[in-house]
């Protein structure tokens, strides 16, 4: 029931003590899920610790809903309720060797890149390269940002196109004022997606 993995030390045949070794959250990640929350997501933690472990980390990073002491099939299970629980798309963010099968499963497999096994980046759809959390937020407001902007050029390149070829089949406009605003819809395009280079990163 310990909150980590407890190391006992003797010398010389006589018990001296024990040691308690627990991981310590990254400073950013109580803010990260408090951002990645804002958003709009709701936070589920899984991990293989121990309840005592997940119940000490879930307060400190401010979760209210973990599941604790789960192998990687049954993390795979966890998620799978959750899949089937909502309406929306699941993510899982993960690390480990032991996180490979469920990152693969989720609807998102997000790994934390820089200390994360082999086996995790390979079944990820995303890799945080640096492990900083808060970047978690900022790739969830620039993925928004990229599917609202897509959407809106797609709306606009049709709707020019469609209209030109209206005016260009009542013979309102000549094949090179078309041409041209064929171009021009391209431009305006590109000039659009320039605006997922503002996404504010804090």
């Amino acid at each position: 029931e310990d909150a980590g993995t407890v190391v006992h030390v003797a010398a010389e045949g006589a018990y001296m003590g024990c040691i308690l070794l627990s991981d310590a959250p990254k400073p950013s990640a109580r803010a990260a899920i408090a951002e990645v929350e804002a958003l709009g997501a709701k936070v589920v933690m899984l991990t293989g610790d121990s309840e005592q472990a997940a119940a000490l980390a879930a307060d400190e990073l401010g979760i209210s809903d973990y599941r604790a002491a789960l192998l990687p099939e049954g993390k795979v299970e966890q998620l799978e309720a959750l899949i089937a629980g909502t309406n929306g798309r699941v993510a899982f963010v993960g690390d480990g060797v032991n996180d490979a099968p469920v990152l693969s499963r989720a609807d998102v497999g997000v790994a934390m890149g820089a200390l994360g096994s082999d086996a995790a980046i390979e079944a990820a759809d995303v890799v945080i390269m640096d492990d900083d959390p808060i970047k978690l937020p900022l790739a969830i407001r620039l993925s928004k940002r990229c599917m609202g902007i897509v959407r809106a050029n797609i709306v606009f390149a049709i709707a020019v196109k469609m209209a030109f070829l209206l005016l260009g089949a009542l013979g309102i406009v000549g094949m090179s004022l078309a041409i041209f605003a064929d171009v021009g819809v391209m431009v305006l395009a590109v000039m659009n997606s320039m605006r997922t280079l503002k996404v504010n990163a804090s």
